[in-house]
């Protein structure tokens, strides 16, 4: 009984003299002496600026805590406010302060507001506070509780040009340690510009963590987004999962891992889903059930259903090996649907960050009512293999459209933003097999489809594609070779060389999407034109073999603005060919009457007339979609021809002069019949629409000129005889 009473006193003596030292702390305690100190702290140690303009109070029980108003920190070596915050309270457990130990019972923070950014050459702003000193001991820290109200934490990356704003933040947590496990409850709004996102964010569960095995993970865990993201409208993701278990890169441990996912995007409502029962990968064993992944898109224009399916893993996590990979896709773009089914196995190593499908198997099959042959079916082999942290990948496949065989490889060498490059060959390609067959003219004027060239912005690729025969347009070509290049919206096949129609072609054509500008180089050797121009335009106009030229730029949204928007040069150069439609030597013979009662003869243009030349050269200014010629310059062995005049590209109208001289009477296609016109010149006028020429001969006023040119000759042949003369009596003196 005295022990009791001795321990009571000894236990009340101690409360009373902690009491009476607690009371002799709070009534010394001077704020503002300690503001001033902890200020001149940080100045001194981080070089940065703390003001306290909040009051500063401290309590002993039932714990050691300090209560901080409003307060801010600056920037590194700057005035400007880095931090803010309203109200803070940290309070510290008595006992492990006896053994020298500091542990934080919680830590309670109101209104923090925090910014921090990443400059263009990589800095961060909060390096300094980060930084390591190597006198003091390692931290080990215990903290019971956190508590967060009302936080705001900004990010800005100068380097990708990227802010993005976590607001409205309220955390509260359970013990903080170097390892721990506990509750947590969290809400905030993100915010972004680039990209952008307006997110509702919302997670609750168990975590639980080992800093120093670098062991990360949860249970019952409940994360929950809505709001719009990058193109994805009214978005409600939602995952769930009994625990998840990330230690190091190299081990994951997944039970009952659930994502789904559904909104609004460009083409349509979407719905994703993504299912992994269970799956272990550790550096001793890898195993799981089967994992199951569906997008579904579903719009008025677009539809997309795939499903991608892993099963068979085993392995361990620096060689993991699965089974079985499959995909399915069910796809419909317009009227064009797209089936089919991709099998292969995969090996990854999540140490090197790696993931190859070593031989892919399967086939697509592409429909489309308006295709003569309703249906094609591609089968697909080949192989991929993925470097996930150098951002680099590469596809080889191979697959056979009825009778072009095509072999791809694909170089990515970077994933965000992409850049790829690419070499494609083909054996041959008809591409004008698999379009639609063109639409029969009618009365009315149809509307125009709009030219979109957007599919360029944003893409970097570069590479080569190869055909051994094409066709496309009608038009057929060999040994095409193709120089690629797309960037910043800019689209380069430069250069680009072909055989065709007996000759060759080279080039540099240049697409650009920021101002739909398009410019074309074209250089043809030697090429038979009356074919070419038959495939290519459906114009039966022109015979021979020569050069043709072609430097032009346009830009426009529509195939006729560009015609009309056409400025630029062209030349061609022919030799032994003909002008189809007309016959001159023929006309001019059966015009003799109407030259001597000076008329005109018009008369449309036949395709089983024409005019032979040995050779034909013009060269064309092309302004506003007409291009002016004024040199027109064809030879035969009795006609020459020159002319100059328009051809309305963009109206698809010709108003020329032609000018034929007959200078040959003694054969060709009936020379000695066009002795009434030898010496003279003849205007031939070509009008009308391309498929509608006219020609009209126009002889009126030729009779005087005739007249004039018999009496020039006789005089010219009396002056030569006359001379001859003359010479003779001077060479008989």
């Amino acid at each position: 009984m005295r022990a009791v009473k001795i321990t009571a006193f000894v236990l009340g003596g101690l409360v009373a003299l902690l009491a009476a030292v607690a009371a002799f702390i709070l009534a010394t305690f001077d704020a503002n002496k300690w503001k001033g100190e902890i200020a001149q702290l940080v100045k001194e140690k981080k070089e940065r600026s703390l003001k306290i303009e909040g009051d500063l109070s401290l309590s002993l029980f039932p714990a050691i805590g300090v209560r901080l108003g409003k307060a801010t920190l600056s920037e590194h070596k700057s005035e400007q406010v880095f931090a803010a915050v309203d109200n803070a309270r940290i309070s510290l457990q008595l006992l492990p302060l006896l053994s020298k130990q500091v542990v934080v019972d919680t830590v309670a923070l109101e209104g923090v507001k925090a910014r921090v950014v990443r400059f263009k050459d990589g800095r961060l702003n909060i390096d300094d506070l980060l930084a390591k000193d190597d006198k003091e001991t390692p931290a080990r820290f215990d903290i019971a509780g956190v508590k967060f109200v009302n936080g705001e934490l900004a990010w800005r990356d100068e380097k990708a040009g990227q802010d993005l704003i976590l607001s409205s933040l309220n955390l509260e947590t359970g013990r903080l340690a170097n390892a721990a496990s506990d509750k947590f409850d969290l809400s905030a709004t993100l915010v972004s510009t680039k990209p952008h996102l307006a997110l509702a964010l919302k997670a609750a569960g168990e975590y639980r963590y080992d800093l120093d095995r670098k062991s990360y993970g949860g249970a019952k865990l409940d994360v929950r987004l809505t709001g719009d993201l990058a193109e994805m409208k009214s978005l409600d993701m939602t995952v769930t999962a009994a625990a998840l278990q990330l230690t190091g890169a190299n081990e994951i441990i997944v039970d009952q891992l659930q994502l789904t996912a559904e909104g609004k995007a460009a083409g349509g409502a979407f719905e994703a889903r993504l299912d992994a029962p269970t799956l272990a990968l550790t550096a001793e064993k890898a195993s799981g059930a089967t994992v199951n992944a569906s997008v579904k898109l579903a719009g008025a224009q677009r539809a997309v259903d795939a499903k991608i399916a892993l099963s068979g893993v085993e392995g361990k996590s620096q060689s993991l090996q699965v089974g079985e990979l499959t995909l399915d896709l069910d796809a419909r773009q317009g009227e064009t649907t797209v089936k089919g089914r991709l099998a292969s196995t995969l090996s990854a190593n999540l140490e090197k960050q790696t993931v190859e499908l070593p031989v892919f198997n399967g086939e697509l099959n592409v429909a489309n009512p308006q295709m003569p042959m309703k249906s094609v079916r591609l089968p697909l082999s080949g192989g991929m293999r993925a470097d996930i942290d150098g951002q680099t990948a590469a596809l080889h496949a191979n697959t056979q459209l009825d009778e072009s065989k095509i072999a791809a490889k694909l170089n990515l060498t970077r994933f965000s933003p992409l850049a790829l490059g690419f070499d494609v060959d083909i054996d041959r390609l008809n591409v004008d097999k698999y379009l639609p067959p063109k639409s029969a003219e009618t009365g009315e004027k149809k509307a125009e489809t709009p030219l979109d060239f957007s599919a360029l912005k944003g893409l970097n690729a570069s590479g080569i594609v190869k055909i051994g025969q094409l066709q496309v347009s009608n038009v057929k070509a060999a040994n095409v070779r193709l120089e690629i290049k797309a960037a910043d919206g800019k689209l380069d096949v430069a250069p680009h060389s072909a055989s065709l129609y007996n000759g060759s072609l080279t080039g540099a054509l240049s697409v650009n999407a920021n101002n739909n500008r398009i410019a074309l180089k074209q250089s043809l050797a030697n090429v038979s034109i009356n074919p070419l121009m038959k495939d290519a335009l459906d114009k039966d106009v022109l015979e021979g073999r020569g050069n043709v030229a072609l430097d032009v730029t346009s830009s426009g949204t529509t195939v006729a603005a560009m015609k009309k928007g056409l400025n630029g040069t062209a030349s061609v150069n022919l030799k032994d060919g003909a002008i189809k439609g007309i016959n001159l030597a023929k006309t001019f013979r059966e015009s003799k009457a109407l030259f001597s009662g000076r008329k005109g003869a018009v008369q449309e243009a036949k395709q089983t007339e024409k005019t032979d030349f040995s050779e034909l050269s013009a060269s064309f200014r092309i302004a506003g979609g007409v291009a002016r010629n004024d040199d027109l310059s064809m030879k035969s062995p009795f006609i020459r021809l020159g002319g100059a005049g328009d051809i309305d590209i963009g109206e698809d109208r010709v108003e020329y002069l032609a000018k034929a001289s007959v200078v040959n009477t003694s054969g060709g296609q009936g020379g000695r019949e066009l002795d009434h016109l030898k010496g003279l010149t003849v205007p031939v006028r070509v009008s009308g629409p391309f498929d509608k020429l006219a020609y009209n001969i126009e002889f009126g006023g030729l009779v005087a000129e005739a007249a004039k040119a018999k009496v020039e000759a006789k005089v010219k042949e009396t002056v030569q005889e006359k001379s001859k003369g003359v010479l003779k009596g001077l060479f008989k003196r």
